[in-house]
């Protein structure tokens, strides 16, 4: 069966939101909210917090206007999608990772009202105290891939433009005029 470049986008964003409500739901059902499970002490803890900003909390306490900014950036880029290499399979997977994170974490905002977090790497200062990542999710780590995808793209499609083949490589020695 052949799919469709929207069929691959669509696959592909129904995968991850499936897969980023399981692990939410998981989370929800086995740790109450600001509850953590050490997996691996120093490094890794599952951890149950609730963000209602966006990246690293920014913009905390917004949880409505990030809904909808969230909802209107999934419109943009899906009306836009063919600047970014939907035409190709690799594209078709970026968005569908880009549309499948969006959506996972616009649900948690409708639903819990904050962004469910989950995923915590960390380690230790020399006083004793935690150093850490901020917590994220399977949403938060397909937009981020999905969007180095893109970027990955972007630029080969540049090496690969006739315009960059005609340009001098950066070592190169300059052109030098003819002789008369």
């Amino acid at each position: 069966m052949t799919l469709s470049a929207n069929q691959r986008m669509g696959l592909v964003a129904a995968l991850i939101f499936g897969a980023d409500q399981l692990t939410k739901l998981a989370v929800l059902r086995h740790l109450g909210l600001h509850e953590s499970q050490v997996v691996v002490d120093g490094f890794f803890k599952l951890v149950h917090w609730g963000n209602t900003g966006a990246a690293w909390s920014m913009f905390k306490d917004n949880n409505e206007l990030l809904s909808i900014v969230s909802l209107l950036a999934l419109a943009l880029l899906f009306f836009a999608r063919d600047q970014f290499d939907a035409h190709t399979r690799r594209g078709q997977i970026a968005l569908g990772l880009i549309f499948g994170g969006i959506l996972g974490n616009v649900v948690d905002r409708l639903q819990y009202g904050h962004v469910v977090d989950f995923l915590y790497f960390y380690t230790y200062r020399r006083s004793g105290d935690e150093l850490g990542f901020p917590a994220f999710n399977v949403a938060d780590s397909a937009i981020c891939t999905g969007i180095g995808l893109l970027f990955l793209l972007a630029a080969l499609a540049q090496l690969r433009s006739p315009a960059a083949e005609a340009r001098p490589a950066p070592d190169a020695a300059p052109p030098q005029p003819p002789e008369s």
